[in-house]
């Protein structure tokens, strides 16, 4: 069983961590093992000065915790009456997760009120034990594998979970009607190269304990791999859409060529541009279906996701970008059929720079899965040149977890995306758009752009389709030989851009 299985069991907890809002009688608190005075300066020198000498493998977990096995482990939960928090005004609970199974390398973590980091000891009593537990060492000092966050997202009296950090420098989130889908990196190193990924680990938490009324956790991060450490900082934002501020200090402890910031993972299994491939009832399985991308210059691109049979990686050059992201646009019942994986809830997740990012590209690593277990799609931005060793770089951007990006670009959003084979040879796609109001009477005004860098393709037909009261796009192509093409799709009306445009890479299967 890879991650995401183990991630999907961790959010199946959803029913223990919605809970009413007083502690029971008698629960079993988080207590501390010390306290020193907070310092994020500090922290940030002290990342830079580990930079300065070679990496150290962190302490693992006693081999009598890494050898639990799934169902071991499985049975260890959080208390939910014994959460941080629980019972006071601070309008925020935590809970905790054991170390163990996949989580070799504890975390330690911190709470910071007046100024104080308070360090959280490892109590078990803190854990209910559904099956009673092997003989494990246990220590103040063994640490936890990670933390949720939970408050009153969708009712009064209801602590539900809106926000996760569990293993490596992963974590995910969900605005208020989501199901958690997708995750998100701290930092990405070498993904997808012949020589293997390197992942960076959070080995350190502190989290800022809220005044009464606060609609915000900051959370502090300590980031240590073989090239990079770092300080991360967060402000985790609740509702709707789930907002997150990141702020990354990162020190190179040599020069990283390829190197993936605000990296996001997720999964994609089948839809209809390859549903031949699969014998399954439901009609597609994936978390998110396109990766969508605000360039520099003002165009807003969206490429659908595929689960190709080799590895693909594609590179959107750009230079100051407004934003991108995984999107799920399919996001209706019958999109997916799935009454238990429900990824018609499953959020997107928009990144919007805070700054100029400079010259770089935005990378798309599809992977081939044939089990939606996997996550099999990776995106990132990449910044020319690196983080060279020796130099401290500071880049920060708000995430958007929730029902799609914020505002963006005035034009036509790309719908759905089909595929298929000609009886007369080739390929048609077909490519439906929203609704364009200042067309709906005319749609032979549109002018249309097809493009494909190999092969031959048509000129292409333009129709209404009924459901949607939008203009669907279709056109043919023949690869002609070619194992991949790239296509490219766009609607125009009077020289001005109507819709996004459409890319895609089609190889052959």
């Amino acid at each position: 069983m890879d991650r995401r299985d183990f991630l999907g069991f961790v959010s199946a907890f959803a029913s223990m961590a919605t809970l009413p809002a007083h502690a029971t009688d008698g629960a079993v608190r988080p207590h501390f093992t010390d306290s020193t005075p907070f310092d994020l300066a500090g922290l940030i020198e002290r990342a830079k000065q580990m930079a300065s000498v070679p990496y150290a493998p962190h302490v693992e977990a006693p081999q009598a915790w890494k050898n639990l096995s799934y169902d071991e482990y499985r049975a260890i939960r959080y208390r939910g009456d014994s959460a941080l928090w629980r019972g006071t005004e601070t309008p925020f609970q935590v809970d905790f997760f054991a170390p163990g199974l996949y989580f070799h390398r504890p975390v330690q973590i911190n709470v910071v009120e007046d100024a104080q980091a308070h360090r959280i000891a490892f109590d078990f009593e803190l854990f209910d034990k559904s099956t009673p537990a092997p003989d494990l060492p246990i220590a103040e000092d063994l640490g936890f594998s990670g933390f949720r966050l939970r408050t009153e997202i969708k009712k009064p009296g209801q602590y539900d979970e809106f926000f996760v950090m569990q293993g490596a420098s992963y974590f995910r989130a969900v605005g208020r009607d989501n199901a958690y889908g997708l995750s998100a990196r701290g930092l990405a190193i070498d993904t997808g190269e012949a020589s293997g990924e390197e992942f960076p680990d959070f080995t350190e938490f502190w989290i800022e304990r809220p005044e009464p009324g606060q609609d915000h956790v900051i959370i502090h991060a300590f980031m240590d791999s073989p090239s990079i450490t770092g300080v991360y900082s967060f402000t985790v934002m609740p509702g709707d859409a789930t907002k997150v501020d990141v702020t990354a200090r990162l020190f190179a402890r040599e020069n990283v060529t390829h190197v993936g910031i605000a990296p996001l993972t997720s999964m994609f299994l089948f839809d209809e541009t390859n549903r031949n491939r699969f014998d399954d009832f439901r009609p597609a399985v994936h978390d998110n279906d396109g990766l969508m991308i605000q360039n520099g210059a003002g165009e807003s691109l969206w490429r659908p996701l595929a689960n190709p049979t080799t590895l693909q990686v594609s590179s959107f050059v750009d230079t100051a970008p407004k934003g991108f992201g995984l999107m799920q646009r399919a996001n209706q019942f019958s999109d997916f059929a799935d009454l238990e994986a429900l990824y018609h809830k499953r959020p997107s997740l928009w990144i919007e720079p805070a700054e100029d990012w400079g010259s770089g590209a935005v990378t798309l690593v599809e992977i081939p899965a044939d089990r939606e277990i996997y996550d099999n799609i990776v995106a990132y931005w990449r910044p020319a040149g690196g983080l060279p060793k020796g130099q401290e770089t500071t880049l920060q951007y708000r995430m958007h977890w929730g029902n799609g990006a914020p505002a963006t670009a005035p034009v036509a959003k790309v719908l759905n995306t089909r595929l298929g084979k000609r009886f007369e040879g080739g390929y048609i796609v077909t490519i439906d758009f929203e609704s364009i109001p200042v067309l709906l009477k005319d749609l032979e005004e549109l002018t249309l752009f097809i493009g494909a860098n190999t092969g031959s393709h048509s000129k292409g037909i333009v129709q209404r389709n009924p459901e949607t009261g939008g203009p669907r796009l279709a056109f043919t192509f023949d690869p002609e030989g070619s194992d991949a093409v790239e296509l490219r799709a766009q609607l125009r009306h009077n020289n001005r851009n109507v819709s996004e445009v459409w890319l895609y890479r089609w190889t052959e299967s």
